[in-house]
């Protein structure tokens, strides 16, 4: 079975859509492994035992013999992410076999296996490498999807505006090698899942990595309005007028102070045929695709980083993909504001009070806390549309990276039942994501003397009094806030993952979305 995978390609100077791509071709090989004729395989094993652990242990006992050797010399030990190359392995077809280490076998999880894979992706392309054999251990299909998806995610590079691009190396063929076992039941569904959702990421990235003079409000709109026709959703995008209609004065406050770049909402619908009348889930993706703070403008070291303040909305547009794909049984509804947050003579100010869609008063104490502005309109939208379940995903707080780093997005909320779904959907996804505390104590730090709230609760407790914000506007329905200023943008290259963009959250909240519909 051939499936066509879509990677993001160089087209001139830009990247003008996503949709001019390179093709990956992926399919099952059930050739017996010393026959199976590739210019790589691969295959993977533990710390303790490194030449009889792992699909090593399937490998030709001719292979495996000077693997012993090699386990003796200390040349291999399986430590994760150490590499021995071989050419022409005894007693195989293969031109080369690849032994990546997996580190102790008690800790090696699904997680493990998609970065596993990933690395060997990486390392393999980067010596012109373009097809590879990975060895699979399972035809499971959470095995299968978990190979697919860190192949995907790994053969991919941020450099779409350098001249000689890493990603210009990307792999052509992945085979997936049984060993001669059957498959499965599932198992090329399996394989499907996996594209899809190293597509939808690989899409988030894309967006994000875009710059905002090419990424604008305008172009974001197209992008998911590209996506949406792409595969049969319904798009709609709202601009100034009928954001001034609506009365969003909260979004229409941020919008203000850019004098040529129109704000912009993006409506997104997955109304599937027989799908229950609840929930109806609404995902709302903070859209700001460039912020400057405004007036209360943001220090130049590092400002270039803000074109990344649209991952919120990205990643729903990346789920949005990869559901419409999927086809889980559940309503959902994805709102993205977008707009610019500049400084002009037009701009909002510190010390203004603006009204909400909702009604609600805010004092501004601090243009650079606009993301809470935008999103708090449109959760009230979203409810007006008949979301009954809110989930945000916003680049909202610099004190979520000071709290949790770059590793684990911070999850806020005020209905337990939904925060632990989200929670147990990261566990099964690989995505590490952590709870932090909304008590109503912290309602007074987002006090207004002269309106219903401000816009800023001070330096300590940033990351919580923000999310409460938000939480002031969904009221009484169930909400939950991801903060992912933190994990939206890797700054160092991982041996699976390139630095730059990396898509965290779209696995998570597909499989909250899928796992609905079971």
């Amino acid at each position: 079975m051939n499936i066509a995978v879509a990677i993001s390609s160089r087209a001139g100077v830009m990247l003008r859509s996503t949709e001019e791509l390179s093709i990956v071709k992926i399919e099952f090989r059930p050739d017996a492994l010393p026959k199976l004729s590739t210019p790589a395989l691969v295959a993977y094993c533990f710390e303790g035992k490194p030449a009889s652990s792992g699909t090593v242990e399937r490998l030709p006992s001719e292979t495996r013999t000077l693997l012993d050797e090699m386990q003796t010399s200390g040349e291999l030990t399986g430590k994760v992410f150490e590499f021995s190359l071989l050419r022409s392995p005894a007693g195989m077809a293969a031109s080369r076999l690849l032994v990546v280490g997996a580190g102790k076998s008690e800790k090696f999880t699904e997680a493990h296996l998609r970065n596993l894979v990933g690395a060997a992706v990486r390392h393999l392309r980067s010596r012109g490498v373009r097809e590879l054999a990975w060895i699979l251990a399972s035809t499971e299909p959470a095995a299968v999807t978990a190979v697919v998806d860190g192949a995907l995610v790994a053969d991919y590079d941020a450099d779409v505006y350098r001249t000689e691009r890493n990603g210009d190396k990307a792999i052509d063929r992945l085979l997936l090698a049984t060993g001669g076992e059957a498959l499965p039941a599932g198992a090329e569904a399996a394989l499907d899942r996996g594209r899809i959702l190293g597509e939808a990421q690989n899409f988030t990235r894309n967006l994000v990595n875009e710059p905002s003079n090419y990424m604008t409000p305008t172009k974001l709109a197209e992008r998911a309005a590209e996506m949406a026709t792409r595969h049969g959703l319904k798009c709609e995008v709202l601009g100034p007028k009928e954001i001034q209609d609506l009365k969003m004065g909260a979004l229409w406050a941020v919008a203000r102070g850019s004098q040529h770049e129109p704000a912009q909402l993006i409506v997104i619908r997955y109304d599937p045929e027989g799908a229950p009348d609840q929930p109806v889930i609404g995902l709302i993706g903070k859209g700001i695709t460039f912020d400057s703070g405004g007036i209360s403008i943001k220090p130049s070291e590092n400002m270039h980083e803000m074109k990344t303040d649209m991952a919120g909305g990205a990643t729903m547009l990346g789920v949005m993909q990869a559901i419409a794909q999927l086809k889980p049984r559940v309503r959902v509804i994805a709102m993205i504001p977008a707009t610019e947050n500049m400084p002009s003579g037009n701009a909002y100010k510190p010390g203004d009070v603006i009204t909400s869609m909702s009604g609600k008063t805010i004092e501004i104490l601090n243009t650079d806390a606009e993301g809470r502005l935008v999103l708090a309109d449109a959760l009230t939208y979203a409810k007006q549309l008949g979301c009954t379940v809110l989930i945000d995903a916003a680049t909202l707080t610099g004190a979520v990276m000071v709290a949790l780093g770059s590793i684990t997005t911070g999850v806020f909320g005020w209905n337990k039942e939904w925060v632990n779904r989200i929670l147990a959907a990261a566990n099964t996804a690989g995505e590490k994501m952590w709870q932090l505390p909304v008590d109503d104590d912290y309602r007074e730090l987002y006090k207004s003397a002269i309106a219903d709230m401000a816009n800023t609760g001070g330096r300590y407790g940033g990351a919580i009094t923000g999310a409460m914000f938000i939480g002031e506007f969904a009221g009484d329905t169930p909400w939950v806030h991801l903060d992912i200023a933190g994990t939206r943008w890797a700054n160092d290259e991982k041996p699976y993952r390139a630095k730059g963009p990396t898509g965290h959250g779209v696995r998570t909240l597909v499989q909250l979305l899928t796992s609905l519909s079971a």
